[in-house]
């Protein structure tokens, strides 16, 4: 399956759309923001990834109480303190923009999503929190663009409404299987999901969207057919925040884009000796040549014969077993190599 996101096509048979999750990385600092989208843009990212957060429309007060894994405050603090205005967010979207590259968000409630759809921006990603709200899902789905579901903390039976509901609208979709630890060890990350979800969802582009430290992992991806790797992203490691552990820097952007798009070229060439490895078969293989000095009308055994190289010879090493048996019209010494005019049958 395939699909396009602003021009850009994604699907098996394309390189890896990498995707930089800017999230919450710029701490609610808008010039943080374009910075890190500056940075993106120079490793040669094409598409950023924020997150849209209206915090009084997207959770009630019992979030002032839960204090996330990976944090020493509320959920609710966190966004307050880290979300762009809408304004800020509009901002950011057209300075993105005017750098080329797409500009797509997460949003966390029905106030964000009408916020974006107002933004008109090209698709909507939903993140794993949100992949089970239905309601929500159902309103993102009706503004009939294309949506990025992440997948984590959920099962493929768990999934399957919120499929549903994007195959009724009628509108492309990409699954990205995703483990929400941050950061994740590879004890709980799942690469088997990939696969899982290819053949559960056959209409869906899928991807992986990775909470662990380094590249390993979406370059893994990227080899089981993963069409979209998603990632945090940051201008620096030394930042302080709930997801910059698990974030990928300038130099490690570059590296995963380059990377990636050599094991999608790689992953998609079949089993056959390329037209470039010639010079080196011909030296490399071997040709069936005489193991001793023979005389004519001798009739070849396996110790009158062996397979040497170069391969510049007539008979190839597999045919060795085509030669013995056969009787020889020619002198032959040691190591000369054998043609086939010069045997009997």
């Amino acid at each position: 399956m395939k699909m396009e996101i602003a021009g850009r096509a994604i699907g098996a048979e394309f390189p890896p759309l990498v995707i930089a999750e800017i999230g919450i990385n710029h701490g609610g600092d808008l010039d943080v923001a374009k910075s890190m989208v500056r940075l993106a843009h120079l490793a040669g990212c094409e598409m950023i990834k924020h997150q849209t957060h209206i915090i009084e429309d997207e959770m009630t007060e019992e979030a002032k109480s839960i204090i996330p894994p990976n944090a020493d405050k509320s959920i609710w603090d966190i966004m307050a303190e880290c979300a762009l205005s809408l304004d800020e967010e509009a901002e950011l979207k057209a300075f993105t923009e005017s750098l080329g590259m797409i500009y797509i968000s997460t949003p966390f409630s029905r106030a964000a999503a009408d916020f974006l759809h107002s933004l008109e921006v090209p698709a909507y990603k939903i993140g794993s929190g949100e992949c089970d709200n239905l309601p929500l899902i159902r309103h993102i789905a009706s503004f009939g663009k294309p949506v990025i579901m992440s997948t984590g903390m959920q099962s493929i039976e768990t999934i399957t409404a919120s499929v549903r509901i994007l195959e009724e609208a009628g509108i492309p979709f990409a699954l990205l299987e995703c483990t929400n630890l941050y950061p994740s060890p590879p004890e709980i990350v799942s690469l088997r999901g990939i696969s899982e979800l290819k053949q559960a969802f056959p209409k869906a582009v899928v991807g992986f969207s990775d909470h662990s430290i380094g590249p390993d992992m979406c370059l893994a991806a990227t080899a089981l057919g993963a069409s979209i790797l998603e990632r945090h992203f940051t201008d620096s490691r030394y930042r302080e925040g709930p997801d910059i552990s698990c974030s990928m820097d300038p130099a490690e952007l570059r590296y995963l884009i380059d990377r990636s798009k050599e094991i999608h070229v790689a992953s998609r060439n079949s089993k056959q000796r390329s037209s470039l490895e010639e010079g080196t078969y011909k030296f490399a293989r071997s040709s069936v040549v005489a193991d001793r000095d023979l005389q004519p009308g001798q009739v070849i055994t396996e110790k009158d014969i062996w397979a040497r190289r170069p391969g510049s010879g007539e008979i190839p090493g597999y045919e060795f077993d085509q030669v013995v048996g056969r009787t020889l019209k020619v002198a032959k010494t040691k190591n000369e190599q054998l043609r086939w005019s010069d045997l009997d049958g």
